[in-house]
């Protein structure tokens, strides 16, 4: 029998147990965010598709723009924890991973802010 069947996922050399966790929420929160946002963008649409009149009306319900920003922060967690478990898995030196990992925090602070940006925008077109 293979040893490795049975074997539960655990954090990588290097990668912190509330990484882990963090990583492995986010996994299962995008599933259920991206059927949300599957649904509600492409079943309930008109012909599948909203026009730019719709996403505009649809972004003035309260809870609309909070799910998708919520599902921007979550994808985007989930994909720098995730490559940096791949660089992780190159065994680089401490001081080289510190400064990814510096880098990996700015790029999700800038990414997030720009697409919350973006959300507001397209808010406030709404009602304007």
């Amino acid at each position: 029998m293979d040893a490795s069947i049975g074997n539960v996922s655990r954090p990588r050399s290097g990668e912190g147990f509330w990484l882990w966790i963090v990583k492995i929420l986010a996994g299962g929160l995008i599933l259920f965010l991206l059927g949300l946002h599957f649904v509600a963008n492409h079943l309930v649409a008109p012909e599948g598709l909203m026009s730019y009149k719709d996403v505009l009306a649809y972004y003035q319900n309260p809870i609309i723009p909070i799910i998708e920003i919520l599902f921007l922060v979550t994808v985007l967690a989930h994909a720098l924890l995730g490559f940096r478990g791949i660089i992780l898995d190159l065994n680089p030196p401490a001081q080289l991973l510190k400064l990814l990992d510096w880098i990996f925090i700015f790029a999700g602070v800038a990414s997030s802010a720009y697409g919350i940006w973006l959300v507001m925008v397209v808010v406030a077109r709404g009602t304007g």
